[in-house]
């Protein structure tokens, strides 16, 4: 399959140049040229499946032009050996817990199946040549990444997150491995760690002299995998609710995590409406609202990883949608919450129902307490384990938060960071002193 860019003022390329170069020389991010349908069979048997095995239906919907099937299954199964089951909180909430992986984070699927799929290209290919895998990260993209990339022969991999921006147990999980990892502490926003990325990668000259690639959501073996766990959620739930289309409410930052269910709808998937949750970066919501979108310079609260003021998949969802704004609402609803509201719901669930909420996953069950109507049920994210926020779910639950045994391993570690301004000209001098 051909894949071509959103900004479609360069020529279309094979999966592996996708890949590896992460993003298109227009700068635009890379799609595929088609979404292949799943035969209605699938859908009648998919209750009885397993998430390995619709994992890898799906996958070959994707990338079985380019992968031979049997590789295509290791990468797929070896992805996804942990489960992601459906939690029912209310009678008609359900959280899909996506935090049960190696880093305790939904980005455990597309992180690890990226590390994989680009391995499996760049042997083929790349002789002596060294990787370098730049990500962008607001907290758990950086750990799933630096974790599937890990001792991976041929790759360095140099995560930028912004200072003093994520949890500790989060930065311990990518600036404690050494090896071929590099953690850059960047005096700034997410933002700007994404915006030095992106200049990389138009850096003519640096790419002469380095083999750059993306790890984040802008490449498409990173966000394509995540509709996976959308077809488990709702094998899962049609179990519970046989006949029902569920409403899917995603916490949404960069909005990677909901393009791939988008893209699992257009495959047929059969999802009744998605809900765009925000925290009080509500670039998505206003343009819903309005029509307009506007970026601007990202706000920090509680819920971290959706602390993203210019979207970059805002493209791919604009592209798929021919650019229709109207398309779009009658898609996607959006809501935007506050940090007092993501407390409020966090306590509250936890007293009413004894579910803890990590305060992405409050957004979207306060989402869909308000949002779904009298015949609906909903599905929301869970999008990574609670304890990866724990000084903030703490006081707010008044009650200790357990490290899980996955998690507890990072924390043991010393941390070893290099300092940056947010200056492209130091951060390439950083990259190229580390070629």
């Amino acid at each position: 399959m051909k894949y071509y860019s959103t900004n479609k003022a360069v020529p279309e390329v094979s999966l592996k140049d996708a890949v590896i170069k992460g993003l298109a020389a227009d700068r635009g991010l890379f799609m595929p040229e088609k979404i292949n349908k799943l035969p209605q069979s699938f859908f009648d048997n998919i209750v009885n499946m397993t998430l390995q095995e619709i994992s890898f239906e799906v996958a070959k919907a994707f990338f079985g032009e380019d992968v031979e099937e049997a590789r295509l299954k290791d990468i797929v199964y070896d992805t996804m050996n942990f489960d992601i089951p459906l939690v029912q909180v209310t009678e008609d909430i359900y959280s899909l817990e996506l935090f049960h992986g190696p880093t305790a984070a939904f980005k455990d699927v597309g992180g690890r199946f990226m590390a994989r799929l680009l391995g499996y290209f760049i042997s083929q290919e790349k002789g002596d040549k060294t990787v370098n895998v730049l990500v962008a990260t607001s907290g758990d993209t950086g750990s799933a990444v630096a974790n599937g990339f890990l001792g991976v022969e041929g790759i360095k991999v140099f995560v930028l997150y912004p200072k003093g921006k994520v949890s500790e147990i989060q930065e311990k999980q990518f600036t404690t491995l050494g090896r071929n990892i590099t953690a850059i502490e960047v005096d700034g926003t997410f933002d700007d760690c994404q915006k030095l990325v992106k200049e990389a990668f138009m850096d003519e000259d640096l790419n002469k002299q380095m083999f750059l690639t993306s790890a984040n959501s802008i490449n498409v073996a990173r966000f394509l995998p995540q509709s996976f766990y959308y077809f488990y959620a709702y094998a899962q739930f049609r179990k519970m609710n046989p006949d029902m289309e569920p409403v899917i409410c995603v916490p949404s930052g960069n909005f990677g995590n909901i393009t791939a269910g988008l893209f699992g709808k257009f495959m047929g998937l059969p999802i009744k409406r998605f809900i765009a949750a925000n925290n009080k970066n509500d670039i998505f919501y206003k343009y819903i609202k309005t029509g307009e979108y506007s970026p601007k310079p990202s706000v920090q609260t509680i819920a971290n990883a959706m602390d993203v003021g210019d979207p970059s998949n805002f493209a791919r969802i604009i592209d798929i949608f021919g650019n229709s704004h109207d398309a779009i609402a009658a898609e996607i609803d959006a809501v935007t919450y506050d940090d007092a509201q993501i407390a409020a719901t966090m306590s509250e669930v936890y007293k009413t129902d004894k579910y803890l909420l990590d305060p992405h996953g409050a957004c979207g069950f306060l989402a869909l307490k308000q949002l779904l109507e009298k015949d609906e049920k909903g599905i929301f994210l869970e999008t990574a384990h609670p304890a990866k926020f724990k000084d903030t779910v703490e006081p707010i639950v008044k009650e200790e938060v357990k490290i899980p045994e996955s998690l507890q391993g990072f924390m043991k570690g010393k941390k070893d960071t290099v300092e940056l301004s947010g200056s492209y000209a130091d951060f390439k001098e950083l990259l190229l002193k580390n070629k």
